[in-house]
């Protein structure tokens, strides 16, 4: 496993890579207000920070690429795609569970 250290370098790729993701996932599912895009912003910021480094290593060992890409390129990577699938994975989840919640409570 490769070790990424402390680098100011990549914890600012990772810092771009993730709020990239986050702004992206805000655009592609529209949120229905200030509260929900803020909470959608700071889980998809907070995601790739944590999961920039596997995902990153992930997606360059899939594509065979890890040898032509720098530490930096794969954070960037690795967190814009952890942010932007993080949000959107929950984004839809709640709202399965919100439609699911309307029907079930409206039955009763």
């Amino acid at each position: 496993m490769a070790d990424f250290g402390n680098d100011p370098s990549l914890w600012a790729a990772k810092g771009i890579g993730s709020a990239a993701g986050a702004a992206v996932s805000l655009v592609y599912m529209l949120p229905k207000g200030r509260r929900e895009a803020g909470s959608r912003f700071f889980t998809g910021l907070i995601c790739g920070l944590i999961f920039g480094d596997p995902t990153g290593l992930w997606i360059a060992a899939k594509l065979g690429i890890t040898a032509s890409l720098s530490g930096t390129e794969v954070m960037l990577t690795g967190s814009a795609a952890a942010s932007l699938t993080a949000w959107w994975v929950l984004g839809a989840a709640a709202r399965v569970a919100e439609r699911y919640g309307r029907t079930k409570g409206g039955s009763q």
